[in-house]
């Protein structure tokens, strides 16, 4: 199963963008051991895109070598998780909440699920926080965020040139 629709994405403070054109396929949880590590979390949503159809818009990540066959790409600066590369395949593997819409790709698949947090069945039973009311310390986070928005800029920090 497939997303299909162009798509940007990248990093949380603006340094490293993407564009991919056209399907993304496979998009899963991957819950191996590296994913886990790689993503400081409990498994990885990732979808691949045809190297024909993905570009970088600004920066380029820096890249770390997870195994001989496996690379992962993620921002110099910030530290966030964007790819999956296998060199030699047609494909890179994009991290899904890099996107800058993950709610449109819902993942189809979960990979290496012997690895799966024997727990993570019960999630959904958790009890659920109630919605805060605006608080005067959310407001002064929101009005301070440095987090590049979830679309591209001409520009990033604001009024800096590309």
């Amino acid at each position: 199963m497939t997303a299909e629709s162009d798509r940007s994405g990248g990093c949380q403070c603006g340094a490293v963008r993407y564009h991919a054109k056209g399907e993304l396929g496979y998009p899963h949880l991957c819950h191996c051991r590296m994913c886990q590590k790689a993503a400081g979390n409990y498994f990885m949503p990732l979808a691949g895109v045809m190297r024909s159809d993905f570009t970088f818009t600004r920066g380029a990540p820096k890249w770390f070598q997870s195994s001989d066959l496996v690379r992962r790409g993620f921002c110099g600066d910030c530290g966030t998780p964007l790819f999956y590369d296998i060199p030699e395949a047609d494909s890179i593997n994009l991290t899904l909440g890099s996107l800058d819409d993950p709610d449109a790709v819902k993942p189809v698949m979960q990979s290496n699920t012997g690895r799966r947090m024997s727990w993570f069945h019960a999630l959904d039973g958790l009890p659920q926080e109630p919605e805060p009311e605006t608080s005067d310390r959310e407001n002064a986070i929101a009005a301070s965020n440095h987090q590049h928005p979830d679309h591209d800029t001409k520009s990033w920090p604001f009024g800096e040139s590309s």
